[in-house]
């Protein structure tokens, strides 16, 4: 097939990158690097089926020239990690709701199949745990810059599926959850690769909050397997699917396996999320999907833990240095 992916040359865009090349497939990814990196994707500029624009996904000319002749889309450009968003929201309602609206108008053209990545943020504050995908969305105050991430990606989710009622668009819906794996950086404030990196360089490891909030974590090279296998199911059409692990683990526990896997000397620290974020900063206490769905359709397997995880992620930080 000839694929297009938008943020291609981000963390989970790359690997889904290279996935497709090894399949066999072409692939044009778009990426504006404002996130993503060349280097995510040096390794493969030389392969004859991958091609790099560098672009905004939000450009429709550029989009509309290489959606034209694809058989199918992965739609991931967007704006990645909390303190990004707290920082510059206007940036992350912009390019998740514009960029997805764009990648949906053009893929309805020429009616092509297309995967929209969504997160676990739409979940909210609620504690209705494990997550399921038609679960309730309780959301914060809209002076809470902290929700515009979750408000933008439930309107990429709805805008996903009008084009699919009314116009027919073949659509899938993925709801990742803490994606981790080599490449990923902690600059945005993605916890695992902000613990290694701090543990390896002999630096505190920071802890926002009280650190008993639990989360699941999911090796990169799973939620690949997870994203291509329900672009190749056809009854995946037009539904949402939660993707991650199951494994649930406070902040506080990973901090100690992060510490005690690199055999770092580092001191575990906590930080008031005011400090970290903004005044008023809200979490989630838990986060933790039902991946039932994914799992009955596909057969959806995780099959690295979380100390693989945290492994994997730090080798890759001794060999490349981020």
């Amino acid at each position: 097939m000839d694929v297009v992916i938008t943020g291609g040359a981000g963390f989970i865009g790359s690997h889904l990158c290279e996935a497709m090349l090894a399949n066999g497939h072409s692939v044009v990814a778009i990426d504006d690097l404002s996130t993503g990196s060349l280097k995510n994707v040096a390794h493969l500029r030389p392969n004859r089926d991958f091609n790099l624009v560098v672009e905004s996904v939000t450009n429709e000319g550029v989009l509309d020239h290489v959606v034209r002749g694809a058989d199918a889309v992965f739609h991931l450009a967007a704006a990645v990690g909390v303190k990004l968003i707290v920082d510059r929201p206007v940036r992350t309602i912009e390019t998740n709701i514009l960029g997805t609206e764009v990648a949906l108008k053009v893929a309805a053209r020429y009616g092509t199949r297309i995967f929209i990545a969504s997160s676990s943020e739409v979940y909210g504050k609620s504690d209705s745990t494990p997550f399921a995908e038609d679960a309730d969305m309780v959301l914060g105050p809209t002076t809470h810059s902290r929700w515009c991430y979750a408000c933008s990606k439930a309107i990429d989710e709805f805008l996903a599926l009008a084009y699919h009622r009314q116009k027919g668009l073949p659509v899938v819906i993925g709801r990742f959850f803490n994606t981790v794996g080599p490449r990923q950086t902690g600059q945005y404030g993605m916890v695992i690769p902000r613990f290694v990196e701090q543990a390896l360089a002999g630096e505190p490891i920071t802890v926002y909050g009280d650190g008993e909030q639990m989360r699941c974590f999911c090796h990169v090279a799973d939620v690949i397997a997870a994203v291509s296998a329900l672009m190749s199911e056809p009854q995946a059409e037009g539904g949402i699917f939660n993707i991650g692990g199951n494994e649930g683990i406070t902040i506080n526990k990973l901090a100690g396996k992060v510490k005690a896997s690199t055999g770092s000397g580092s001191e575990v620290v906590h930080v008031p999320y005011e400090k970290a974020y903004e005044a008023g900063f809200e979490d989630m206490r838990v986060r933790v999907p039902d991946i039932s769905r994914v799992t009955k359709l596909v057969g959806f397997k995780v099959t690295r833990n979380i100390d693989e995880i945290i492994r994997d992620v730090a080798e890759h930080f001794r060999k490349s240095g981020g």
